[in-house]
């Protein structure tokens, strides 16, 4: 089964990799054809005005800007996890400076190779991008001082799996950054699966509250939510499959779908875990 959806993740941003953030943020989930009417850029930031941004490493899929609340200072050792085409990256280099190193892991051979290409008209030595799976990523232990990822680790089957992996990279007292997609209240299926092809990549997000305690038991501290975002739902959506009540609690924030950032420490003592 996990195969089966890192395959299908795989193959759809082969195919996001070769369209243009235009294209990316007017299609259901970056993939053109399956619904003409969504708008992907419920969950998509602005980057424009960020130093660093490089119009061509930004393909619009985004559902925050992970490094606004990452607490990244100058020569620090960055990993963005589902790197891309090299957005995040390119803003967290523009922070590191020349003293700082930069690593951006993904494994859809499109996009690193879009990241190359991006990083080689930049210039930038201190920036690199290696092919590897989030939950077995082929780094050292205790080596990077922030971890970032935008709206990626809901696509991983295992993430519970991907949290004990970022903290294992994380050097003790780093801390990680992340934004990514999280339900809130029982959602019907079939609600899921209309929002998804409204709202972008759904599909295999879960509930906010178990999200938070899967990163509390993988032994953060100082987990914080600095942002959440709702994804607003057409009422014609809502009222295809929610009743009166059920659209009370989608419209008051009962119930719904989220876009969060947010951030936990690595304890010093955890280099002994």
């Amino acid at each position: 089964m996990e195969k089966n959806i890192k395959s299908v993740v795989k193959d759809t941003y082969t195919l996001i990799a070769k369209q243009s953030k235009e294209q990316n943020e007017t299609s259901c989930c970056g993939v053109g054809g399956c619904c003409s009417t969504v708008d992907y850029a419920v969950f998509s930031e602005n980057y424009r005005q960020l130093k660093g941004y490089h119009e061509d490493a930004d393909l619009g899929l985004g559902c925050g800007i992970p490094t606004q609340f990452a607490s990244i200072k100058e020569g620090d050792s960055v990993l963005d996890l589902g790197s891309g085409a090299g957005n995040d990256c390119f803003v967290a280099r523009a922070i590191v400076g020349e003293t700082g190193k930069v690593v951006g892991i993904d494994f859809t051979d499109a996009m690193l190779e879009k990241a190359y290409k991006n990083n080689a008209k930049l210039g930038f030595r201190n920036v690199e991008f290696v092919k590897g799976d989030i939950e077995d990523m082929p780094l050292e232990d205790n080596q990077f001082d922030v971890v970032i990822s935008n709206c990626v680790l809901n696509l991983v089957p295992d993430k519970r799996r991907a949290f004990d992996e970022i903290k294992r990279v994380l050097k003790p007292g780093g801390h990680f950054c992340v934004s990514d997609v999280v339900v809130k209240g029982n959602l019907p299926e079939k609600l899921k699966n209309d929002a998804e092809m409204y709202a972008g990549c759904v599909s295999g997000a879960i509930e906010m509250q178990d999200y938070l305690d899967i990163i509390q038991e993988a032994g953060f501290q100082s987990v914080t939510v600095h942002k959440q975002k709702e994804v607003q739902l057409p009422q014609e959506i809502l009222q295809k499959y929610l009743n009166e009540e059920e659209i009370r609690q989608f419209n008051q924030k009962e119930i719904g779908i989220f876009s969060i950032t947010v951030a936990g420490e690595k304890a010093i003592e955890g280099s002994l875990n």
